[in-house]
């Protein structure tokens, strides 16, 4: 009676790890704390995966030949997107941790400006472009800010507007947002002219004085572009309303720049 051999053994490695891949493309992560969550895990199964299908690649014995070129394939399909996983990583990591220009606001509430310090209260400026995502969490940083009492400071959100531009131009859902936070004041800046006495160059920028017009603070009240949550601007703002002082009294700004009139017509002409 003749013996039949067994069926061979089939690599299913590979296969296993475009399984596991799959609801990761197709839920991409929003920002750099789901990706720090996910990434280990799914780049940790790819190697594993490619490992083990390099050992049932050397049973030449085991594998037919045309499986063996599958194998091969996916599994260099795979590196590859894997590749392009960390490339992505590293890309958005740079976008996100990359400030805008730094710059050194006077040190004495400027003249010439369209309002003055408040002499009751320190007065806090934020200066912002209504077309800038980031903004979206300098404005929500700022919201924070405001919940420990309106009374402690007079907080006004100035936007960029080209004076050339269509009335309520500066209107957006980012100055909805900020007109909603009780006790802050929202006004348009023409031309950006109140930005530039300032040295403001980046939307979310944030001056802070006190009841006599000396600077106390100056720059960003996000941790990185568009991410909310503690930070070491909000937190020296908190510190100096509280204490009249803090650690750090300048801070990094991650958002858009306050562009131009000519910038501003390139970017509503790329919508």
């Amino acid at each position: 009676m003749t013996e039949i051999a067994p069926a061979p053994k089939y690599p299913t490695y590979a296969f296993n790890t475009v399984i596991l891949l799959g609801p990761v493309s197709l839920r991409q992560p929003k920002n750099l704390y789901q990706l720090s969550l996910v990434s280990p895990a799914w780049i940790y199964s790819v190697m594993m995966n490619i490992a083990l299908s390099s050992k049932v690649l050397d049973s030449k014995s085991l594998v037919p030949p045309n499986q063996r070129r599958k194998t091969i394939l996916i599994t260099a399909l795979t590196l590859m997107w894997v590749v392009l996983v960390l490339s992505g990583l590293m890309i958005l990591w740079n976008y996100q941790s990359t400030p805008g220009v730094s710059s050194q606001p006077p040190t004495h509430w400027p003249a010439g400006t369209q309002s003055s310090w408040n002499k009751m209260r320190p007065t806090l400026v934020m200066f912002a472009h209504p077309r800038c995502p980031c903004t979206r969490a300098s404005i929500h940083e700022l919201a924070q800010i405001m919940t420990y009492g309106t009374e402690r400071v007079d907080a006004r959100v100035q936007f960029f507007k080209p004076a050339s531009f269509p009335e309520e131009w500066e209107q957006s859902d980012l100055w909805a947002a900020a007109s909603e936070i009780p006790g802050v004041t929202v006004t348009t800046d023409i031309d950006g002219n109140s930005a530039k006495r300032f040295k403001a160059t980046t939307s979310g920028y944030v001056v802070l004085y006190d009841t006599k017009g000396q600077l106390m603070f100056q720059g960003g009240i996000t941790g990185s572009r568009g991410h909310t949550g503690e930070n070491a601007g909000r937190s020296a703002v908190l510190s100096v309303l509280s204490n009249g002082n803090a650690e750090t009294l300048s801070t990094l700004t991650f958002g858009c720049s306050l562009r131009g009139i000519n910038e501003a017509r390139l970017q509503e002409k790329e919508k």
